[in-house]
């Protein structure tokens, strides 16, 4: 299954970097297609007007010109109604015919469409089997099983329960692993349960190609998994983040009233959009160099992250665990 996910999405090794909201970046994505990975960033990190197509034109030269690498790049769009720049930005990706897109937090069947129309491919966000099966009478071309653990939007299920269960109900789609995987032997673990392959994130924004400030790569190193927490307050949504002191001031469960809003059939569209604007306004002051709001993103997997390298070596050192993995495996096979 990983063999075929890896020619279908045009990549030599099965790892993907995760898109990460005010972290992905164009250094990033062409570092990871230099590796022959792939390399994935959300439309909402590139918000003002042309800027979308450009960095689009500029990563399909990139990719024209990698001459017999097989790297490839993907868009990650949040298809809620609560993102106005959604459709826009969904027209923007498939005039430049991008490669496949990540799907998160809605219905997915216009960018399904939309890219099944030039032979692009769609990857669906999922939790749980329910969110699998409506992607999948969609026609989706795969998942992300986003297991507990994962930084962002995470899931409540662990990675040895989702991805078997995935497998089990969808055998004719890939599953890719997301969440709480930061080592090559992370990746051998989730290959064993019949993932095509993973999405990692959270290792990659300790990298010197990530373009966050040197407190918040820092920080990637300096936590651990009990400092990774589960708020309500920051999208509306559960989302994994470092249980910083300007977190705990934030706090974690919405209030009553903020709890009825996100419910109302008459307001929860609006609310739910003035709460992420709110929530990337905060975002945006914490990853700058010299700020004291110290808002970060991350998975649980900030416990095996020890340095700060560029992403070239973060692959490699996944490759070389991988395969030791491998070794040690079929030696006690």
């Amino acid at each position: 299954m990983h063999q075929s996910f890896t020619q279908t999405f045009g990549i030599r090794y099965p790892i993907i970097m995760a898109p990460m909201f005010l972290v992905s970046n164009e250094a990033m994505v062409n570092a990871a297609m230099e590796q022959e990975i792939a390399g994935t960033f959300p439309s909402l990190n590139y918000r003002r007007e042309g800027e979308l197509a450009a960095l689009l034109e500029r990563l399909n030269a990139r990719k024209a010109a990698l001459h017999g690498l097989l790297g490839n790049y993907g868009v990650n769009l949040i298809v809620q109604r609560s993102n106005p720049l959604y459709e826009q930005h969904l027209q923007v990706c498939a005039a430049a015919k991008v490669p496949f897109y990540i799907t998160s937090l809605g219905n997915p069947r216009t960018v399904i469409d939309t890219a099944h129309s030039y032979g692009g491919k769609v990857l669906c966000d999922v939790t749980n089997l329910q969110h699998a099966e409506k992607a999948a009478k969609e026609g989706c071309d795969g998942f992300i099983a986003v297991c507990a653990g994962a930084g962002g939007h995470a899931g409540p299920y662990p990675m040895q329960v989702l991805v078997p269960a995935l497998r089990a109900a969808f055998p004719d789609k890939p599953v890719i692993a997301a969440g709480g995987i930061a080592t090559g032997q992370q990746v051998a673990s989730a290959l064993v349960l019949d993932a095509a392959g993973v999405s990692i994130g959270t290792r990659f924004i300790a990298s010197m190609e990530a373009g966050v400030s040197d407190a918040y790569k820092q920080g990637i190193l300096d936590y651990g998994m009990d400092d990774i927490v589960l708020t309500e307050r920051l999208s509306g949504t559960p989302c994994n983040i470092i249980n910083t002191p300007a977190a705990k001031q934030m706090g974690y469960k919405q209030n009553f009233i903020e709890k009825m809003l996100s419910r109302n059939a008459r307001t929860k569209k609006y609310f739910k959009m003035l709460v992420q604007l709110r929530g990337m306004k905060k975002l945006e002051k914490a990853i700058h160099p010299g700020t004291y709001q110290q808002l970060w993103t991350a998975g649980q997997s900030v416990e095996m992250i020890h340095d700060i390298v560029p992403v070239a070596q973060i692959v490699e050192q996944l490759l070389s665990e991988l395969e030791d993995s491998r070794r040690r495996f079929c030696a006690h096979a």
